[in-house]
């Protein structure tokens, strides 16, 4: 009974949270403009970004064949997409559990154990996650003064370099913990107890180190990260309110968007909006425009494509299980 109700509370806390911010950031928006530029919307762009968009999960998928080939598995790309896919529409229900429904698909798909293949995702995000630092870092460059602002909007108090310093050296400090206590960590008998599935963990983590041709895993990693670029622009630019939009300024959306996505709320829902609605208002849009390109930006990208290539994936799924099965 007690694990139920912390599922169901584990559950409710992100959409509670995102449907607080989005109230708060939806409080002084009229919906019927914000509607009037869905409409008047240039959707061969918005096609063309979904091309991209679903172009770079395709890429995702082939990144992470790669990453299992020196643990001796190879499943097919197509396999693998239909995974991500699968992934990504779980993730907009379930915070958190798309990496899991991901390596789930590709085992029963593929039969690649859960543990390597889920390994090679937690492995794939840590690379994402440093990609989406050397953007912030770059973006901190170029738009120093706009993203501080930004934070003192959000945070009044907000002092600054000192809080992301100590925030960096608290982090510091516990990788260097576990790393000088590792041994011991693992030598935990509760930790014990998952002995194998920490190794197949651990494999697939360090599969990247492993990698026939490392090159190729870089360059997959740029373009991926260049698709969802171009996407976000093609998304600006098909309202006429995004139009005004810089290259640069697009990047931002960019950063702030996945730091959005990235938040404990359910799909992005309220964190994104908050954050791309805000930042873009200090290029020059109003708040009502900056809310409602927010909108477009998160319901296409974040909810439309999801939904369209996931239900597509599961029926292919399906269908492909359905052609394996002994008649």
């Amino acid at each position: 009974m007690n694990r139920k109700l912390g599922k169901i509370v584990s559950y409710l806390i992100p959409l509670v949270l995102g449907l607080g911010l989005l109230r708060w950031v939806f409080n002084e928006v009229n919906l019927q403009e914000t509607f009037r530029d869905f409409k008047h919307a240039n959707y061969w762009l918005v096609g063309a970004a979904g091309i991209l968009a679903l172009l770079s999960h395709i890429l995702r998928a082939a990144r992470w064949t790669l990453m299992l080939k020196p643990m001796g598995y190879k499943p097919s790309v197509y396999h693998a997409t239909l995974a991500v896919l699968t992934g990504y529409l779980t993730n907009l229900v379930f915070p958190r559990a798309g990496e899991v429904a991901r390596a789930v698909s590709l085992q029963k798909s593929e039969n690649v154990p859960f543990d390597k293949a889920f390994g090679a995702v937690i492995a794939e995000r840590v690379t994402d996650v440093l990609v989406l630092l050397v953007l912030v870092v770059v973006n901190l460059v170029l738009e120093y003064d706009r993203i501080l602002h930004l934070f003192h909007e959000l945070v009044p108090d907000f002092q600054g370099g000192w809080i992301i310093a100590v925030a960096v050296l608290v982090f510091c400090f516990f990788v260097f913990l576990f790393f000088c206590f590792r041994d011991r960590i693992f030598g935990l008998p509760f930790i014990s107890r998952f002995r194998s599935f920490f190794e197949g963990l651990k494999e697939g983590l360090v599969s990247v180190l492993n990698l026939e041709k490392p090159w190729m895993f870089v360059l997959q990693s740029f373009v991926i990260w260049v698709l969802y670029y171009v996407s976000s622009m093609l998304l600006c630019y098909s309202l006429e309110i995004g139009t005004s939009l810089s290259p640069v300024a697009v990047l931002t959306i960019l950063v702030m968007g996945t730091i959005g996505m990235a938040m404990p709320t359910m799909g992005g829902i309220g964190s994104y909006h908050l954050l791309v609605g805000k930042i873009v208002i200090l290029y020059g849009l109003t708040n009502q425009d900056g809310i409602s390109l927010a909108t477009f930006l998160h319901t296409l990208n974040g909810i439309v494509f999801v939904i369209l290539f996931g239900v597509v994936a599961l029926v292919l799924s399906t269908f492909s299980r359905g052609q394996a099965e002994p008649v």
